[in-house]
């Protein structure tokens, strides 16, 4: 491979050979200088970096080489230089993350730097000879750099130049892989570990992530909404995959009745941490105050309690969730956009998820609300923007959900109302 001689400008030295080169760490003869970037490995953390030189030098890719070039270059001019487009593979209309360069004839080698985002299994479960293929058949036609995993929770295989997309997809297709959601559409959707591993799982998260992504399978690959829609499913409320924050449909696990309390594990927990342990970080913690100990017996107000799953994580094997479990819808987690960064509101406190029948009711219901979404968001509206510009009272009624107290985040703050006789 012919040693790159460019010369990039910095607008204050001459890159190749000012001598500002850093520690240089992986920067071998197939790589050029890049001294800004070479700083990001000075830290204490692992940097990416390092990693990029390490990929770029073992594999000898001219691509790698150029996105080292440009970013340097856009460290140096503060500036980005990506612009995006459309590439497709046949049958799709989303899954890819095109990345044209702006100045690619500065950056010849960086021209094109295409995202194939990947579908995973719910709750992430993979084994060796999966992710051993899929690193193979990525190294054979892209760059060879993988995350795991994006917002979305796909695989991100990241730098592929168009004219290898279909035959690369095509070889990740028949290894049993296929491609994510992109653009206005369903996105792929993530869920915990749920059930598979973890005994505070209220549904089988797992399970309705399949059938919901086997259902809007449509959706991911052909885009056709305002915006995009997000799922991310939590089986219990630790909420492993923070679907409140990052995701337009959040279920998750929950319970109605009462915390169940295994009074012999209760006092073996005392006998071992003692009592000022529970108190301090038990007792005292709970944001509601909801828990009481009442002749050396532990005591729960069900009335009180948010499920916030504080005292469930400190003693789990004294304390687990209810018996009679569900999920709750929350709907509008977003980051900046229009409207700035969203939690999501609750819209259903709880709802059954045991039975097919369940899930039926509950995609039946994700329809009229999609539907209502199409109806009066505008475009390149997420769903909870467009209940923050409508209003929550004609988000309910225009999808048939009846008002309920707990939908209300907090007490009015004027005590005057208008009285209408």
């Amino acid at each position: 491979m012919e040693e790159s001689k460019r010369t990039v400008s910095c607008g204050k030295h001459e890159v190749t050979g000012c001598g500002c080169a850093g520690n240089g760490k992986g920067n071998g003869k197939f790589l050029n200088p890049t001294p800004m970037l070479d700083k990001l490995e000075s830290g204490p953390w692992p940097s990416f970096i390092s990693g990029f030189k390490q990929l770029a030098e073992r594999t000898k890719k001219p691509m790698l080489r150029g996105v080292m070039d440009q970013l340097e270059y856009s460290y140096n001019t503060r500036m980005g230089y990506w612009k995006g487009g459309l590439v497709t593979v046949e049958g799709y209309g989303a899954g890819i993350i095109t990345r044209y360069s702006m100045i690619k004839d500065k950056f010849p080698e960086a021209a094109q730097f295409h995202t194939m985002r990947i579908q995973p299994a719910p709750g992430l479960h993979y084994n060796t000879k999966m992710l051993r293929g899929l690193c193979d058949i990525w190294e054979k036609y892209g760059s060879g750099i993988i995350t795991l995993h994006g917002q979305t929770g796909d695989i991100m295989l990241q730098g592929i130049e168009q004219d290898k997309v279909q035959e690369c997809f095509d070889e990740l297709n028949q290894n049993g892989w296929d491609l994510g959601g992109a653009g206005a559409g369903m996105r792929t959707g993530v869920s915990c570990i749920g059930p598979a591993r973890c005994d505070n799982a209220c549904y089988d998260n797992l399970n309705l992530h399949m059938k919901a992504l086997k259902y809007y399978v449509g959706q991911v690959h052909r885009p056709e909404w305002n915006y995009k829609l997000k799922f991310k499913f939590s089986a219990c409320p630790n909420d492993c995959t923070n679907s409140i924050m990052r995701s337009d449909l959040a279920l998750v696990g929950t319970w109605k009745d009462d915390i169940q309390v295994d009074r012999d594990e209760v006092k073996a927990f005392v006998a071992d941490k003692g009592i000022d342990t529970v108190v301090n970080n038990v007792i005292n913690l709970c944001p509601t105050r909801a828990i009481s100990l009442k002749d050396g017996e532990m005591d729960i107000s069900t009335k009180d309690c948010v499920r916030c799953m504080h005292c469930i994580n400190v003693m789990p094997k004294a304390l687990s969730p209810g018996k009679e479990r569900g999920v709750a819808l929350l709907m509008g987690g977003k980051n900046t956009l229009k409207v700035g960064v969203n939690m999501g509101s609750l819209i259903v406190p709880f709802m059954k998820m045991q039975s097919d029948e369940d899930v039926e009711e509950f995609l039946d219901l994700i329809d009229e609300i999609i539907d209502w979404w199409d109806d009066h968001g505008l475009d390149h509206e997420r769903i909870g923007e467009t209940i923050e510009r409508v209003g929550l009272k004609q988000f309910l009624e225009g999808v048939g959900i009846d008002h309920d107290i707990n939908q209300v985040s907090r007490p009015r703050d004027n005590p005057y109302f208008k009285a209408k006789y």
